[in-house]
C-alpha cells in the first residue's frame, strides 16, 4: 500500500535533535515538494522537557520514555542525537530489530560500534545513515561514498573541530595563551565546561575513525589511532610557526602507505599556502586528494544546532525516499576487513621541535651531533638567547621515522644542558 506520509521519531532534543526538528518543521512544505508525501516528527523522546528552548513542540508528540520512539507504531526513520554509546547504542539496535531505518549524529557511537550497526542494518534491511557525525553541515560522507568513491583515495586530512581551530586562531591572531583562550571560548559557548574531548583531539579521532573506514573500504579499530591534541602549544610555538611560513591546526589525517593505513590527530604545522592553513574561527574543512579527482577541500561550519540538523535532516529525507520507493540505500558499507594501523613510531614526518638549553659553547654541536648518530636529519636551525644563561633552540627536521626522534630527542634530555624539550610538533609538507 503507498505511503502518504514519512513519520519520524527523534531521540534526545538537545543542540543537534532541537536543530533537525526545527529544520524539518520550518521547511515541511518545501521538504514535501522533494520527497513526494509530508515527513512529519510525530515522537520525541527527551529526559527533561522543562529546559527551555527556543522552539515549542506540541504535548501530543512528547515523550520521556525511548522505547516510545524506536518500537513505537507511528515511527519509520529513528533520530538518534543522544551522544555517546551508552544507552544511545542500544537503543540505536532496537530501532533497527523493529525493522526502523535510523538517522544518527552520534559521531562516538558510529567510531566505536559502527561495524555492529551497520551489520545489524544489512541484516534487518533498514537504512543506517550518520552524515551529521563529521563535519556538521559539510557533507564529506557523502562525498566520499557517492561522488569520489571511483576514486582510489590517497588521503584525507582535516580540520574536524571547531573548538581547537578557535582556540589556535585566537592565538595566532592575537598572542594569548591557551588558558586565556579556552576560557573566553566557554563563557561563549564554543566549549564545554568540561573540554577535554575537544582540546584532546579525541572529538576530531572519532570523526576520522569514520572518514578512514570509508576512505579506504577497511574497518578502522578506534583505539588504534594515535591522539594528541593542543594544550602543550604555547604562543612562543605560534609565533615560530608563523615567522617560518605556517600555521598551527589541529589536523586530523588518514592515508594509506603499502599495505597500512597511517590514521593520526595531532596538531601540524602547515604552510600558509595551504588551503587547510586557511581555515580560521569555529569552522572546519576536510581535504581530500584522490588519483582522479587530484585534490578537493569541502568547508562550512563543523558543530551548531542548524549546521549539523541540517545535515541530519538530509539524512531523513534520503531514508524517507527509500522507503517510498521499497529500496535501500544506494551504498551500503563497504569494508572489507580490518585495517592495520601504522604504528606513530613508524611514521614518516618532518618535525619543528623547540627546546631551551644552556647558552654556552658546543651546546648545538653536542646535540646535533645525537640527532645525527639517530639517523635524524636537520633541516635548519634558529637560536636565540635569553636573560637567564639559556637560550630557545628550533629545529626544523627532513622526514624521517618517529622512532628515531624520539630516541634522539631522549638521548639530548640526559646530556644535563638541555633545561627543557618544549614543543615536537609534526610539519604537513
Amino acid at each position: 500500500m503507498p505511503r502518504d506520509e514519512v513519520r519520524v521519531g527523534i531521540l534526545g532534543l538537545g543542540v543537534v535533535g532541537g536543530g533537525t526538528y526545527r529544520v524539518l518543521t520550518q521547511n515541511a512544505d518545501s521538504i514535501t515538494q522533494r520527497v513526494g508525501v509530508p515527513v512529519r516528527v510525530t515522537r520525541i523522546a527527551d529526559i527533561d522537557w522543562d529546559r527551555e528552548r527556543d522552539f515549542e513542540v506540541p504535548e501530543a508528540i512528547r515523550t520521556t520514555d525511548a522505547a516510545d520512539v524506536y518500537a513505537g507504531q507511528d515511527v519509520d526513520i529513528v533520530v538518534e542525537t543522544i551522544g555517546g554509546t551508552d544507552p544511545a547504542g542500544e537503543f540505536v539496535l532496537a530501532a533497527i530489530e523493529n525493522g526502523k531505518s535510523v538517522v544518527t549524529s552520534n559521531k562516538e557511537l558510529m567510531a566505536k560500534r559502527g561495524a555492529e550497526i551497520l551489520d545489524a542494518a544489512a541484516a534487518n534491511g533498514v537504512d543506517v545513515e550518520f552524515e551529521g557525525a563529521v563535519g556538521g553541515t559539510i557533507p564529506i560522507i557523502r562525498a566520499l561514498k557517492e561522488s569520489l568513491e571511483a576514486n582510489d583515495i590517497i588521503e584525507v586530512t582535516g580540520i574536524l573541530n571547531g573548538t581547537t581551530n578557535y582556540i589556535l586562531t585566537r592565538m595566532t591572531e592575537e598572542g594569548s595563551s591557551f588558558e586565556e583562550v579556552l576560557a573566553d571560548a566557554q563563557r561563549l559557548g564554543y566549549a564545554e565546561a568540561d573540554p577535554t574531548n575537544d582540546v584532546e583531539g579525541i572529538d576530531a579521532k572519532y570523526k576520522i575513525a569514520i572518514l578512514s573506514a570509508i576512505a579506504f573500504g577497511a574497518r578502522v579499530n578506534y583505539d588504534d589511532i594515535y591522539c594528541e591534541g593542543i594544550t602543550k602549544i604555547a604562543p612562543a610555538d605560534i609565533d615560530y610557526a608563523t615567522e617560518m611560513g605556517y600555521a598551527i591546526k589541529l589536523l586530523a589525517t588518514a592515508r594509506r602507505v603499502g599495505d597500512e593505513l597511517d590514521v593520526r590527530v595531532h596538531p601540524g604545522l602547515v604552510p600558509k599556502d595551504h588551503p587547510l592553513a586557511q581555515v580560521s574561527g569555529v569552522f572546519n574543512a576536510v581535504w581530500v586528494v584522490g588519483d582522479a579527482c587530484d585534490e578537493v577541500m569541502l568547508y562550512g561550519r563543523g558543530a551548531g544546532d542548524m549546521p549539523t540538523g541540517s545535515a541530519v535532516a538530509g539524512d531523513v529525507l534520503d531514508c524517507a525516499r527509500n522507503l517510498l520507493h521499497g529500496c535501500r540505500s544506494r551504498v551500503p558499507c563497504t569494508c572489507a576487513g580490518q585495517a592495520e594501523i601504522k604504528a606513530i613510531e613508524d611514521v614518516e614526518a618532518k618535525s619543528y621541535v623547540r627546546m631551551v638549553v644552556r647558552d654556552r659553547p658546543g651546546v648545538l654541536g653536542s646535540i646535533a651531533t645525537i640527532f645525527g648518530q639517530e639517523g635524524v636529519s636537520i633541516e635548519s636551525v634558529v637560536q636565540r638567547g635569553s636573560m637567564d644563561a639559556s637560550a630557545e633552540i628550533v629545529w626544523i627536521m627532513h622526514e624521517g621515522a618517529e622512532r628515531n626522534l624520539r630516541s634522539a630527542l631522549g638521548a639530548i634530555g640526559q646530556l644535563g644542558i638541555v633545561h627543557e624539550i618544549c614543543s615536537v610538533i609534526r610539519v604537513v609538507g
